[in-house]
C-alpha cells in the first residue's frame, strides 16, 4: 500500500517538472513597482534571478605545494 502511494506521489511530482514557459503576470495584475534606486523596472527573469551576493562563486583553488599549517591559538583541545 505504501509503495503504491510513493509511486503515485513520485509520478505526480515528475509530471509537474515538464511545464516551462515565459513568466507573465496574471491577467489584470502588474509587476511589482520599480525599486526606489533602480533606473528601470526589472523583468520577471531579473526578479527571479539570484544575486551574486547570495550565491557567490566557488573558489576551487587547489594546493600547489605542501605547506605546514601555522599554529592556531584558537584550536584548543575539547574540555
Amino acid at each position: 500500500m505504501t509503495k503504491r502511494i510513493v509511486l503515485i506521489a513520485g509520478c505526480l511530482m515528475l509530471a509537474g517538472c515538464g511545464g516551462k514557459q515565459v513568466l507573465q503576470p496574471a491577467e489584470g495584475r502588474q509587476l511589482p513597482p520599480r525599486p526606489a534606486l533602480a533606473q528601470t523596472t526589472p523583468s520577471p527573469d531579473q526578479l527571479l534571478g539570484v544575486p551574486p551576493a547570495i550565491q557567490p562563486g566557488r573558489s576551487d583553488e587547489l594546493l600547489t605545494k605542501s605547506e605546514e599549517r601555522r599554529d592556531d591559538r584558537f584550536s584548543l583541545p575539547p574540555p
